[in-house]
């Protein structure tokens, strides 16, 4: 069993405490490395989540000052930072990743509370300049009411962190649901704010089954906005569930990020940038590189670039200090990611670096060594299918509006990727690329100050930036004779 100070107890958090499942049900949680038990959680569901719905709405009746709210989101992020050791390690042990990862996921989470702070005053209510049929008409952000939040395991605490800083600064209440692979997490962080002052409910967090607890998420009166992040899949289905109810909704879905590179990029940035992409969390985040395009008249030059540098990265234990990529999720993960290389060698790719690991035993220890494939074809499946594991997968272009017309080829539009030292060239062709986020010599994904979402079947809705806190607001606008 995991022991942490920051870990006293395994329950959910309603009204102001530490709630069990009514019906006494656990899931048991483990090292995604070991296959240690790390804790039993509740199993809650739709009375629970009820309650946590009428805690948020009777959190509601007063709205804190924005000055209160400021507050709260400072010391949050003042006790993340504080506390980012230990969250890490809690996070390592159950998503798998490796520890310096784990704590620059809660360094980045508190990038979060400390922007929502630091920009809340974008919130205050603003007079037009016109006055309008005699009138003065002024602009008034309120809160959109209860918020549900729908978390994954891949980030456990960064796209927590993402929603419900902007739930608090807004003044929206909120019941979040995180995903049962890696619960720990969110308690764990619980137990870090329980005692900043928050009113009763203002910030519940519900544990078990996704089915029962988005049934309540969905059709209960008094949530008006759900904010999820997960398959495409899920989205549509929460898309049916809240059209009779008209909820708002954000949604962050899948992606098949393209990752192009020009006959005149700085290759070895480029295959910098790339293996920063693309091996971030073993390959398991949504705007990570899946297809890779390289220019032919550079091929040859970037490819043992990219095997060479692939080659040095140290699978194991997230704990270990050498470790750059650990276990994947579970076995269903691995087979997925075995079974898009297996696809891809059948239909003529080559395999430049990795080899055949064996399947794990247990839902754990799913361990996939770094993989580069090249002479990718368009009917393969990881280039058809967001593969969220730690496979490179190379094609070759030559025609600059051939390749566009490639990268756009997917249903999905999260993030995209350009390597080029010419401007024309960027300017050119990123405003024709159907991506949310997309990096300019550069692997990086999505920071706090700045808006982050999908096009096309990724979603719609920003998190992140200014952008961010307007999607939890209603406007509304009064004018006074």
């Amino acid at each position: 069993m995991i022991s942490s100070p920051l870990l006293k107890q395994f329950a959910g958090y309603i009204n102001g405490r530490w709630a069990p499942a009514d019906s006494g049900k656990t899931t048991a949680v483990f090292n995604r490395a070991t296959g240690e038990k790390l804790a039993d959680v509740p199993e809650m569901g739709e009375a629970e989540a009820v309650r946590a719905v009428e805690a948020s709405a009777a959190a509601m009746r007063d709205t804190p000052s924005l000055d209160q709210r400021r507050q709260w989101l400072t010391q949050i992020a003042e006790r993340l930072l504080a506390q980012k050791k230990e969250l890490g390690r809690i996070l390592t042990q159950e998503h798998g990743k490796p520890l310096k990862e784990g704590i620059g996921e809660v360094e980045y989470a508190a990038g979060f509370f400390r922007f929502a702070a630091n920009h809340i005053d974008v919130l205050q209510p603003y007079p037009l300049k016109e006055k309008v049929r005699g009138c003065q008409w002024t602009v008034h952000h309120r809160p959109a009411g209860v918020a549900g939040l729908i978390t994954p395991w891949n980030f456990p605490m960064a796209l927590l962190a993402k929603k419900l800083s902007a739930a608090l600064a807004t003044g929206c209440a909120s019941v979040t649901k995180p995903a049962g692979l890696t619960p720990l997490t969110s308690i764990a962080f619980w137990s870090l704010i329980e005692d900043i002052g928050l009113p009763p409910g203002m910030a519940n967090l519900v544990i078990g089954k996704s089915g029962p607890i988005g049934k309540v998420l969905c059709s209960h009166p008094d949530v008006r906005l759900i904010s999820f992040t997960g398959s495409t899949e899920v989205g549509q289905l929460l898309m049916q569930q809240v059209a009779p109810h008209v909820k708002r909704l954000a949604l962050e879905l899948g992606g098949n990020a393209p990752f192009i590179v020009f006959e005149d990029a700085d290759l070895p940035a480029a295959a910098d940038a790339l293996i920063a992409s693309k091996f971030r969390a073993g390959g398991q985040t949504c705007v990570c590189a899946n297809r890779v395009y390289v220019h032919r008249g550079v091929l040859d030059k970037f490819v043992p670039l990219v095997v060479e540098r692939t080659q040095k990265l140290k699978v194991g234990n997230g704990l270990a200090p050498e470790t750059d990529i650990g276990p994947l999720i579970n076995r269903d993960a691995f087979d997925k990611v075995a079974s898009h290389v297996r696809d891809a060698l059948a239909k003529g790719a080559k395999r430049l670096a990795g080899d055949d690991p064996p399947r794990p035993a247990q839902d754990w220890a799913a361990f996939y060594p770094p993989t580069v494939l090249v002479g990718m074809k368009p009917d393969m499946l990881v280039c058809r299918e967001e593969t969220f594991g730690p496979v490179v997968a190379i094609t070759t272009f030559e025609d600059e509006a051939e390749l566009v017309r490639a990268a756009n080829s997917t249903p999905f539009g999260l993030a995209a990727y350009v390597c080029t030292r010419d401007p024309q060239r960027a300017e050119r062709v990123i405003p024709r690329l159907q991506f949310g986020h997309i990096g300019l010599n550069t692997g990086t994904g999505p920071a706090p100050e700045a808006p982050f979402g999908g096009m096309k079947m990724s979603g719609f809705g920003r998190e992140g930036g200014q952008e961010g806190l307007l999607e939890f607001c209603e406007l509304q606008t009064v004018a006074a004779a």
